[in-house]
């Protein structure tokens, strides 16, 4: 039940928030930009079903000078009835660009729990340094780096016992968005996060899209998703379809 509410809570806070970089340059009129995608897959045979449902919901508020982000992404499969994924994160960051030509501020707070990685849960909290390698209006790259502290509860194992931890990291991000024709959107964003204190522990993050516009505000959309986490052992890749709905006002 406390298990239930915990998931009702995370839902609902996903269909209030979510969240995106806001991509190119604002003017001072506050800008808000609301997106949401809705991908997976089923198979059914003789032998059983498998299936896998991925939701994503983001938000931004921007200003020429500063942009406010949150992000919300759900997971959830099972294979031939055991359960696979139940993948929750959620996310929120700024960005300052009070700074010099094409570099920004970012800060950042994010929680994490996953049963594919063997996540009871995960915090991070940070900040850093970017830099728009390219900005343009159908082409947008972004190179960023910083600090991030972690604190995390990963699942019990026979040789290891209680995974309880506190750790500090390099978070390095590569962040592209190009849009063809005002009709194909390929965008994506990857993370590489070592431990200051041991270079062998370090996170994979990667979320790349296809994008199809049918409409000004909604897409046919691909996307495949890469996660490894060396601290588990574990890894995840997930390519699913499906529909993204989308909105600047």
């Amino acid at each position: 039940m406390a298990e239930s509410r915990v998931y009702g809570f995370a839902f609902l806070v996903t269909l209030m928030l979510g969240a995106v970089d806001c991509l190119g340059q604002f003017s001072d009129t506050v800008n808000y930009y609301i997106n949401f995608a809705s991908t997976g897959n089923i198979n059914k045979t003789n032998d059983g079903t498998s299936y896998l449902l991925n939701n994503n919901l983001r938000y931004s508020i921007s200003k020429k000078s500063i942009s406010l982000n949150t992000t919300n992404s759900w997971m959830y499969g099972k294979q031939l009835g055991n359960l696979t994924n139940n993948d929750f994160f959620s996310g929120l960051d700024f960005n300052l660009y009070k700074t010099l030509y094409n570099f920004y501020y970012w800060g950042l707070g994010s929680y994490e729990k996953s049963v594919s990685l063997k996540i009871n849960h995960r915090l991070q909290t940070g900040a850093g340094i970017g830099y728009n390698l390219v900005n343009r209006k159908n082409a947008l790259v972004i190179l960023s780096d910083g600090i991030l502290y972690e604190k995390g509860d990963l699942y019990d194992g026979p040789e290891t016992g209680n995974n309880e931890y506190e750790i500090f990291r390099n978070s390095f991000r590569l962040k592209f968005r190009f849009i063809i024709r005002g009709i194909v959107v390929i965008e994506g964003s990857d993370f590489l996060q070592h431990a200051l204190s041991d270079r062998k522990d370090y996170i994979i993050k990667s979320n790349t899209s296809l994008s199809v516009k049918l409409k000004k505000w909604l897409s046919l959309t691909s996307a495949v998703v890469y996660n490894k986490l060396i601290a588990t052992g574990r890894e995840n890749l997930l390519v699913t379809y499906g529909i993204t709905i989308e909105r600047y006002f």
